[in-house]
């Protein structure tokens, strides 16, 4: 029998939230949705546009904290769900390993992955979806673009903190770098 998540459990007060970015890494997932055609082939990439904290909005991906006791699988899960509804219909791999691990940092000069609020370690997941996307939460929209739309100068340059990076790496992986 599987065992419900109580998500209310993990979540941190403002007042946490805040004193642990000041001493802690925080753990994150970020997913790259795609679809690939039947042989596995990355045919399209689902990017997000969200309205950023100071008012600009810029390109992003499916990214989340994980939860404490919350298992990477079903962190993946729900932050999928939330950005793309609950048709999306992810397909997550019996080996839930990512493809690359992101370290954000404040100083934008560490690693070229920028979050000003704080160190972050995202574990980063290209996953396939099957269903019908639809933008939830705080994504102001979701549009897919061709592989080589998505890595387009023009496109690139919609995101922020250094997520353009993310995605050509994300590219690179599935082998559809232009």
């Amino acid at each position: 029998m599987s065992e419900i998540l109580d998500v209310t459990a993990g979540w941190l007060t403002v007042d946490e939230l805040s004193s642990a970015r000041e001493t802690l890494p925080i753990l994150y997932v970020e997913a790259i949705p795609v679809r690939v055609d039947a042989a596995g082939r990355v045919t399209g990439v689902g990017l997000l546009l969200r309205a950023r904290p100071d008012g600009s909005v810029s390109r992003a991906v499916v990214a989340g904290r994980v939860l404490y006791k919350e298992r990477i699988r079903d962190a993946l899960i729900r932050h999928l769900e939330k950005d793309l509804g609950p048709m999306a219909l992810p397909r997550l791999p019996v080996s839930i390993a990512p493809f690359t691990i992101v370290e954000y940092f404040p100083d934008p000069t560490v690693t070229g992955f920028h979050d000003p609020r704080q160190h972050a370690v995202a574990l980063a997941y290209v996953v396939p979806v099957d269903g019908d996307c639809v933008p939830t939460q705080s994504a102001i929209d979701l549009a897919w673009l061709t592989p080589e739309e998505a890595c387009s100068e023009v496109v690139l340059a919609e995101f922020s903190g250094g997520q353009d990076r993310l995605i050509r790496l994300a590219m690179a992986y599935g082998g559809r770098l232009p």
